[in-house]
């Protein structure tokens, strides 16, 4: 069966969130809650506000609200006779969903899928009064939040759940909805939730008792442990103080007594204090941390007070990011000792749920991943530090070894035998790691691969006879040893005849820009010529890629940013993510894009408004000078296409685990009829000249004079509008590409002079501060 057209009942957060998913793959969808009073709908109709959230918008674009229609569970429950799928999202209360059930069982048709979006009720308890038809059809789909931008679904399967119905929510979940579908066990907290709440209350529980403040606890349970910035406070803050602490009861309230959960949930009296005086987190704007008068604060975790956050410098946390987490657990200072609590207890912890809720490690890491944004699951994280130390240390503190973490010693959880990775299976043996048609992971990928060349930030493979150019610093910044790995990449497609280059990671981001600190590097120094040199290097090697003469793919997924989407701009043909993020954000930072992004952006207004071969092409200048001057970002493909930042030819897939796959397959194709390879054309351009410049410099003055804008904001957009008028010369005068390429760098060097852009590097670098618009 086709699931064409959906139903989603419950427009909280998480029922609006599916739907809003749903309607992102184009899929019509019924969005229905509770009669009200005044206006039936007004539930729903709150449910489709929330989507618009700016700041985590669940649409791709506000055109994709036409496939969703709101109703109410009175009025409208009819339209769910013709539904393929009805979603129930609803209070989490026994009765109320098997009300449901009951009702839904009377109106759908007889091959309808049903499923819920619990986490904390049994299936078997959910369809107990259930005839075995609605048994047979009936799954739990449990869903992260928030639903555009969480990877993970956990597919919950009852001891009557057809296998029929179980492949085609998978499938449908996966392709359509872009989800890592895992399927899981009946189990309490399934996977996601039942590992990541217990890391999550025993960072909070270890910080409290050992006396350290959130930010410590923050800046050790995050990046040093490959954990999100946000660590166990931020994340607090994030979801709702008050919901974590509800999701951790409701794990207390279905595990047996004697599940060392309980033992890490109990509440810290000033945090049951917080929710009673409604400090909840972000959504009331104070919690564990708050902004008052744009100066962020942290909480005391011993008074209560607040006082101001200041930037912590912590050697250890920097030295973990770069070398591990081991040179975590081997320091013997207090953030060593709060690191080991931590993850001996939460590592422990999974290791002892195999095989309750899985036969191996795979599903809990891969839930971790997916559902808590870690970089590696709890078992990679074990081989990493090394099975062996991990065992030693526990039995050293005379601690209970997990069967599953005893069969490991001496070995590994995962390994490469020949060109496949596989998995340790519980009581022995492996197993090879098969994920669906279509589907690959090139961090699983490049364990069975050895790099033609790498460095400490980038590093290239001959992928099935494609050059596979991955980045991973941090944050995936480029600098000029990116730039060479990229180069070489490219110099091997053409001596080698390779087949063509991917250019592709599966970080959380494909790169967040160039790395300011070596730009600081080069302005400390007064290196300008060397700066000149970088600059000039990273646009020769982007130029390359647009002129090749094989095919060039770029499969960017998170934030392509900066000196980032410079070099996504320059690729032949984009196939990205869905929830990608791109822009040109130097202006923020008091600079210029400097590796052919403001070239780039004037070509395609010029080409997206059809005035390729016009002598005026004074609207494309006015378009690439706002985009520039604004930072402008986008938040989808869609929205990136309208703003001339990706072309007809480029695509995006729901589901980032199938991008390099899809990558490869238009390098096959580009041989052939169906070959969606674009060249690059790039005559000379007319330039506007004078008359449109001093235009774009009246505006500035204007908006200064106005209050929009700072004295170096001018500065820097003068710069901008130079470079795509031309400056103070006669109208139609002709640039070339290079001639536009030698202008962002002039540029460029000009502001960096500047003690303004100087300073506001500086800033950012020493306050951790981001761009990002």
């Amino acid at each position: 069966m086709t699931i064409n057209k959906v139903a989603v009942i419950g427009a909280g957060t998480m029922g609006s969130g599916i739907a809003g998913q749903v309607a992102n793959a184009g899929i019509e969808v019924w969005l229905l809650d509770l009669p009200t009073d005044d206006n039936p709908n007004a539930l729903a109709e709150r449910g489709v506000e929330r989507l618009r959230d700016s700041n985590s918008p669940g649409l791709m674009s506000k055109e994709f609200e036409k496939y969703i229609h709101v109703g109410n569970t009175r009025d409208d429950f009819q339209q769910l006779a013709d539904c393929d799928w009805i979603a129930e999202a609803v209070v989490e209360r026994l009765d109320i969903k098997q009300e449901l059930y009951k009702k839904l069982h009377q109106v759908c048709h007889d091959r309808a899928l049903i499923s819920s979006n619990t986490s904390s009720i049994p299936i078997k308890l959910l369809v107990e009064d259930m005839p075995g038809s609605f048994r047979q059809r009936f799954a739990i789909t449990h869903f992260f939040n928030p639903v555009r931008f969480m990877p993970l679904l956990e597919l919950v399967r009852g001891e009557e759940t057809s296998a029929a119905v179980i492949n085609e929510l998978g499938e449908f979940c996966d392709k359509k909805l872009g989800k890592g579908v895992i399927d899981c066990r009946d189990t309490p907290g399934f996977l996601g939730n039942r590992v990541g709440c217990f890391a999550i209350q025993c960072a909070l529980q270890a910080a409290n008792e050992m006396g350290l403040s959130p930010l410590e606890a923050d800046a050790i349970f995050g990046r040093p442990m490959g954990i999100p910035k946000t660590g166990v406070f931020g994340l607090y803050d994030l979801i709702g103080i008050d919901l974590m602490s509800d999701v951790a009861q409701s794990l207390v309230n279905t595990l047996p007594a004697s599940d060392a959960f309980n033992i890490e949930a109990e509440k810290l009296p000033l945090m049951v204090q917080m929710i009673a005086n409604g400090q909840t987190g972000n959504k009331q704007g104070q919690g564990f941390y708050r902004t008052v008068n744009d100066r962020r604060e942290v909480i005391d975790l011993a008074s209560g007070d607040y006082a101001v956050a200041e930037r912590l410098n912590i050697p250890l946390a920097d030295l973990a990011e770069k070398e591990g987490v081991k040179r975590l657990l081997e320091d013997d200072g207090k953030y060593g000792q709060f690191a080991w609590r931590v993850l001996s207890r939460t590592l422990s912890y999974a290791a002892s749920l195999i095989p309750e809720v899985g036969d191996g490690p795979l599903g809990v890491d891969d839930a971790m991943k997916l559902g808590y944004n870690w970089i590696k699951g709890p078992f990679a994280l074990l081989d990493e530090i090394g099975v062996d130390y991990f065992i030693q240390r526990l039995s050293a503190e005379g601690r209970e070894i997990p069967p599953f973490l005893g069969q490991a010693a001496g070995s590994t959880f995962y390994r490469v035998k020949g060109d496949e990775l596989q998995v340790r299976k519980f009581a022995g043996g492996w197993e090879s790691i098969k994920r669906p048609e279509g589907v690959m992971r090139f961090n699983e990928k490049r364990r069975t691969l050895t790099a033609k060349n790498s460095c400490a930030v980038a590093s290239w493979f001959d992928l099935e006879g494609v050059a596979m150019v991955e980045f991973h610093s941090k944050a995936n910044a480029l600098d000029a040893d990116s730039m060479a790995i990229l180069a070489d990449a490219i110099d091997h497609i053409e001596a080698d005849d390779m087949r063509g280059l991917v250019i592709h990671n599966d970080a959380q981001h494909f790169s967040c820009g160039v790395n300011l600190q070596s730009v600081r590097a080069f302005f400390e120094r007064e290196d300008m010529d060397g700066l000149d040199q970088f600059l000039a290097h990273f646009q020769q090697t982007v130029h390359r890629m647009s002129v090749a003469d094989y095919p060039v793919v770029c499969a960017p997924v998170g934030m392509s940013l900066g000196g980032g989407f410079e070099v996504v701009l320059h690729a032949k043909q984009v196939i990205c993510h869905a929830n990608s993020t791109m822009g040109l954000v130097e202006s923020g930072v008091g600079l210029v894009p400097g590796g052919g992004g403001c070239k780039e952006t004037l070509y395609r207004w010029v080409e997206k408004l059809g005035s390729l071969d016009d002598e005026d092409i004074s609207e494309a200048a006015w378009k690439a000078f706002m985009n520039l001057g604004y930072g402008r970002t986008c938040s989808s493909p869609i929205l990136a296409e309208q703003q001339a930042m990706l072309r007809s030819n480029d695509h995006f897939l729901s589901n980032r685990d199938r991008l390099l796959p899809a990558a490869l397959q238009a390098v096959d194709l580009a041989v052939g009829v169906d070959s969606q390879q674009r060249r690059f054309d790039r005559p000379a351009l007319s330039m506007p000249g004078q008359p449109v410049f001093e235009a774009m410099c009246a505006w500035l003055q204007q908006a200064q004079a106005d209050g929009k804008l700072t004295p170096h904001n001018v500065v820097v957009a003068t710069e901008l509008a130079r470079i795509v008028t031309g400056g103070e010369i006669d109208p139609q005068t002709r640039f070339s590409e290079q001639d536009l390429y030698d202008a962002e760098r002039r540029a460029f060097l000009k502001l960096v002079a500047t003690s303004a852009t100087r300073e506001r590097i500086t800033s950012m670098l020493d306050t951790g501060t981001t761009v990002q618009n």
